[in-house]
């Protein structure tokens, strides 16, 4: 059941993604040559609380050189492969 704060919460969050405010996770691996978004969120505080999980499932898969960032922003595709 869900509760009138996450009934807001998304709806905050699909607003400010239509409007390319939400927060999104970056992350950008060497090898393979990819570029990963992770999102929306609401906040920074919030994007940046999940990255640590995003990293670990890229590490089991192999992936190597791994850099992040938290930005603003409406990525097109969520995965971008070169």
């Amino acid at each position: 059941m869900k509760t009138t704060w996450n009934n807001l919460k998304e709806f905050l969050i699909n607003l400010f993604h239509n409007f390319g405010f939400a927060w999104w996770v970056e992350v950008v691996t060497q090898n393979p040559r990819c570029t990963y978004y992770f999102g929306p969120f609401l906040s920074s505080i919030d994007a940046k609380a999940a990255i640590k999980g995003y990293v670990e499932d890229l590490e089991q898969e192999g992936a190597q050189g791994i850099v992040v960032n938290v930005k603003r922003c409406k990525p097109n595709a969520l995965t971008i492969a070169d």
